[in-house]
Parts: C-alpha cells; sequence; structure tokens
C-alpha cells in the first residue's frame, strides 16, 4: 500500500489518491429516512440468474436511470471549505471542495474525512439552492469518514435510502453521483469490480504505518477529485458506499487524477456503525487484533516455499504481532519484530475466525470490522508447524 495523506501520495506502479478538490486560495500555490425507491427491475423468478444483489447487464437498458437520478440527486450536496478566515472575511475563495449526502432529517451529512480536514469554514449547498454552513459533529480516520451537520428547513431534506453492502456483488450494476472537478451534480454508471479490498486508512499505527481500512467496494463507474464523500448507488437508488479514492496514473494538464476505471468506496454497512457512535459520542472504535500482514495479492509460490508454507496455502500470515495487543496477549505468533521489513518464516497463518474461512487478509479485516466489536472473544483457527490450533482472542480497540 502507499503512504497517503490528504493531499500528496507516494507513488510506486500506481497510485491510489483521495478524491476530493484542494482549490487554490488567493495567496497560495495550487494544492492538490429510508424511503422505497419507485426503480423497478424484473424480478428473480422471471430471471432465474438474477438475484437480489444485482442487475444482469442485459436489463441496464431497462432501469429508469433519469428516474434513479431524479429521486437521488436532491439529497446529494457540494461541500466547499475554508481556511484562513478572519473577520472580515480575508480569504472568499474555497480551499477545496467534494461531496457529500443527506441521511436524516436532523440535517446530517456524510462525506469523507479528507474532504473536511483542516477546514476553519464548511459550506455545503444543495440542488435546491440552499446554502448553509455545517459543524463537524465528529469524524473516524480509520474509514475516512466525518459527519456533518447544517440547519435548514427540515423540508429542504432528503435523506437517501441506505442499502446493505452485505449483498454487493461483483458485476452488479451502480451509479456515482458526486461533483467531480466541481461539476455538482454529476452521474457515471459502472459495476462493481470487486469486493472486500483494502486502504489504508488515515490513522497512525503503534508500529508507525497507517491502519488498514477494509471491506472497501471497489467500482469502475469514473470517480474523479470532487467526488470524494459522495454516494455509490446501486440500482434501486440505494447508498451502498462512500465514494473515497481512485487508483490511477492517468493526470490532467494541471496535475490533478483522473479516473482510470479503478475507483474504491467505503461500505454502507461501516457506515451503520460508525455513523450513531459518532452522534452519540464523537467517535467510534475499531476492533483491533494487533497483527500485521501481506496481501494475498503479494502471495507466490517462491514467498510461500521461503515460508516453508504448501502451495495451497490460503490465510492471513501473520508478518509481526503489536506488543501488548490482543494477538500478543492471545499467544499469536508472528514471523519477525514489527521494524523487520523483511519476510520470514516461523508466522502463524490464520485460515478462520469464528469458524468463517479466512482466504487473506482481506477477510479476516473484514470479518473485524463488520462482524465484530471491542471486548468480544473470537475464536481464531491457525495452522502452526502444519498444525491447525483454535485460539481465543478477547478484540481490543485501535489504540
Amino acid at each position: 500500500m502507499k503512504n497517503q495523506s490528504r493531499t500528496a501520495f507516494v507513488f510506486i506502479a500506481l497510485a491510489t489518491v483521495a478524491c476530493a478538490i484542494s482549490l487554490p486560495g488567493p495567496s497560495k500555490p495550487s494544492e492538490e429516512a429510508n424511503s422505497s425507491s419507485p426503480i423497478q427491475t424484473p424480478s428473480s423468478s422471471e430471471l432465474p440468474w438474477l438475484n437480489d444483489g444485482g442487475v444482469s447487464a442485459s436489463l441496464l437498458e431497462d432501469v429508469d436511470l433519469v428516474q434513479l437520478y431524479t429521486t437521488a440527486n436532491p439529497g446529494i450536496v457540494t461541500i466547499w471549505t475554508f481556511v484562513d478566515l478572519g473577520p472580515p472575511h480575508s480569504s472568499i475563495t474555497p480551499s477545496g471542495q467534494g461531496s457529500g449526502f443527506v441521511i436524516d432529517l436532523d440535517g446530517h451529512i456524510v462525506t469523507n474525512q479528507h474532504v473536511i480536514a483542516d477546514a476553519e469554514q464548511i459550506e455545503v449547498d444543495f440542488p435546491s439552492g440552499y446554502r448553509a454552513w455545517a459543524s463537524v459533529v465528529g469524524t473516524d480516520p480509520d474509514s475516512d469518514l466525518a459527519l456533518l451537520k447544517v440547519d435548514i428547513p427540515v423540508e429542504a431534506l432528503h435523506p437517501l435510502p441506505l442499502g446493505d453492502s452485505d449483498l454487493v456483488q461483483v458485476g452488479e450494476f451502480v451509479v456515482a453521483i458526486g461533483n467531480p472537478f466541481g461539476l455538482s451534480g454529476t452521474m457515471t454508471v459502472g459495476i462493481v469490480s470487486a469486493v472486500g479490498r483494502t486502504l489504508e486508512s488515515e490513522r497512525q499505527a503503534p508500529t508507525g504505518g497507517l491502519f488498514t481500512a477494509g471491506a472497501i467496494i471497489q467500482t469502475d463507474a469514473a470517480i474523479n477529485p470532487g467526488n470524494s464523500g459522495g454516494p455509490l448507488l446501486n440500482m434501486k437508488g440505494e447508498v451502498i458506499g462512500v465514494n473515497r479514492a481512485i487508483r490511477t496514473e492517468n493526470f490532467t494538464a494541471n496535475g490533478d487524477p483522473t479516473s482510470s476505471g479503478v475507483g474504491f468506496a467505503v461500505p454502507v454497512n461501516i457506515i451503520k456503525r460508525v455513523v450513531p457512535s459518532i452522534i452519540e459520542k464523537g467517535s467510534y472504535d475499531y476492533p483491533y487484533l494487533g497483527v500485521s500482514s501481506i496481501s494475498g495479492d503479494s502471495l507466490n509460490l517462491i514467498i510461500l516455499e521461503d515460508l516453508g508454507l504448501p502451495s495451497d496455502a490460503r490465510g492471513a500470515y501473520v508478518t509481526c504481532v503489536t506488543s501488548g495487543g490482543p494477538a500478543d496477549e492471545a499467544g499469536i505468533i508472528g514471523a519477525s519484530n514489527c521494524n523487520d521489513s523483511l519476510l520470514q518464516p516461523g508466522g502463524d497463518l490464520i485460515i478462520a475466525i469464528e469458524g468463517v474461512r479466512v482466504l487473506e487478509f482481506n477477510d479476516l479485516l473484514t470479518y473485524l470490522i463488520l462482524e465484530t466489536e471491542p471486548g468480544e472473544e473470537v475464536l481464531l483457527t491457525i495452522l502452526r508447524n502444519g498444525e491447525e490450533v483454535n485460539i481465543p482472542v478477547t478484540i481490543g480497540a485501535r489504540p
């Protein structure tokens, strides 16, 4: 993964970049309520290969995308951020821009944390023409989410219905609506390209790196700077994710990253966990094991042989265990200390959690984030010296 901040990233082969726009100021150089949808689709009885999770490619033309947009767009907002504001306003030029969407009639709006990071004032513009200053209720750096609140007439609020990201399947059609390059109310269409991806979070881990955000939805719907914080919708008009970042090596003449068909969205089921906690206490405690691993995409036969694992080994290989963390206290063994970047044999291979098969680290992380809470005990099944061992671990909260 690449080490990232709000506006700068380390580029390796491809760059994963956040999709908010940082706008130049006058003295600075440029920086980087759930209602049912009226959308009708054929039933699974009419099309046996169609299940509740998605829409067949042949049906895309049968879905009323115009009606979907008309229904959803009133609840999607443009977010402008300002810095260095003083009386009288010393700066009237926004420093950044992103997207967001209304989730209830209390005026709560979801966006990305990186959209509003460092902002001294936040303006929210509604498609209806309403403009309002927003306050920050709380943020979650682990998932890169922020919850804002505005005070406008309730009749001007159009909450978007939230779907169930557990039902999202690769191949189903999705829609992204947001404000790429400041073009408010832009809709793009694509498919779910993958589920269960990981990105770096914006919270630093005790080992010095960044924690990992899991259960990420990958899509090829065009996402560009300014789309950050906007919704990813299914064909029913339900929010299934929050558009967060793209991976690209394409850039405009001004240096802005552009879509290459690889976008990432925070799944809505994380929002369902995070937002109520932020409203109640201003933050959310992420489940924490205290282990590091390697991406399943990084494994090959040479690495497996060097680690002393069989060629068909699948699981989350523990490269290091954070001292004093839940995994350390439970006796999970890492291959090396957390300051050593070299892969070494001797680490546990986590192959299941609570009986659910773990094929790679993404699976472990997704289960932890979506199915557990701090204080719960889970049973990890590991492969150690060729033998399966069950080890109970009490989940902690990310420090």
